[in-house]
């Protein structure tokens, strides 16, 4: 991943509103970890009117931190970018003590894995409203655009503020990592397709909701995808070499990589498989008894 500018750098006292651009607000959840980072960062735009995104987990001190920062204003919508633990828990909460609406790309889809690849699957969430490609929000002085970009899950939106130029990305692109594409809700061709579509709208900077903003958004999503393009090309590779089976090409694609991420590492090279096999470059057959499935290059050369 040494192609990728990775930013990490971050300032922010955890629970403070912090002014981050214009229109921009910004608090910190106190949740760090593996997946969130220094924490879920939750978006606040507008100064009476106002818009929230994705509000995060349903702590107690969380809450308070966000009614204190909403004090006085209008929340109009409360816009959800995913169905995670770390993303959309305090939405109907929030939104009860506002008295507004929950909107969001879908319930979540659980996932039967035991691999632990996320904060986990918010299996309660149903948003009041779910949400269409293109479709605007506005208040005083601010647009929002809601942008459909499945791949990180089905039900994965961002959200354009157009004064800015600006993306709220959610997890689909971070500027500290790689996004998590694990099936069966998440899909490696959607994610390139979505990776495209946003690459091409020319935003000045992504927003994230874990980890700094991204300043320098076209090279940067151009450096996204060629990541994920070259390890592509290094599960053909093993393919050509006769490998049959994920954990046969993990141990040598992520031979450098702790072998205890290598559980994780299968998900990821499975949802590149999918896409190999789905656009022809591959061919999977399972056998019935062991439901093992082993995998050989496809008629479609690479």
């Amino acid at each position: 991943m040494a192609g990728i500018p990775f930013v990490s750098e971050i300032k922010f006292d955890y629970e403070e509103v912090a002014q981050v651009s214009p229109l921009i607000q910004r608090v910190i959840a106190n949740n760090p970890g593996a997946f969130t980072y220094t924490g879920t960062g939750v978006y606040i735009v507008g100064d009476k009117e106002c818009v929230v995104f994705d509000p995060g987990p349903h702590t107690e001190t969380h809450f308070e931190a966000l009614k204190k920062a909403l004090e006085g204003r209008t929340v109009k919508y409360v816009l959800v970018t995913h169905s995670h633990m770390d993303h959309s828990p305090l939405a109907h909460p929030l939104a009860e003590w506002a008295g507004c609406e929950v909107y969001a790309g879908g319930p979540a889809i659980p996932s039967d894995s035991d691999v632990r690849m996320e904060a986990g699957d918010d299996l309660s969430f149903q948003p009041h409203h779910t949400l269409t490609d293109g479709q605007l929000f506005s208040g005083d002085g601010w647009t929002v655009e809601a942008v459909a970009t499945p791949g990180h899950t089905s039900n994965h939106y961002c959200f354009a503020l157009k004064e800015e130029n600006a993306l709220f990305s959610g997890d689909h692109i971070m500027g500290w990592s790689t996004t998590v594409i694990s099936p069966p809700d998440g899909n490696m061709g959607d994610y390139f397709d979505s990776l495209e579509k946003v690459k091409q709208r020319g935003y000045a900077t992504i927003w994230p909701t874990h980890g700094p903003p991204v300043t320098e958004a076209g090279p940067f999503i151009a450096a996204y995808i060629s990541h994920r393009r070259k390890r592509e090309q290094a599960i053909v590779d093993r393919l050509q070499a006769g490998d049959t089976l994920i954990p046969e090409m993990v141990k040598t694609i992520y031979k450098d990589v702790d072998k205890r991420l290598h559980p994780a590492a299968c998900h990821s090279v499975m949802a590149h498989m999918i896409h190999l096999v789905d656009t022809g470059r591959a061919i999977a057959s399972t056998d019935t008894c062991s439901l093992r499935t082993e995998y050989k290059l496809g008629t479609v050369s690479a």
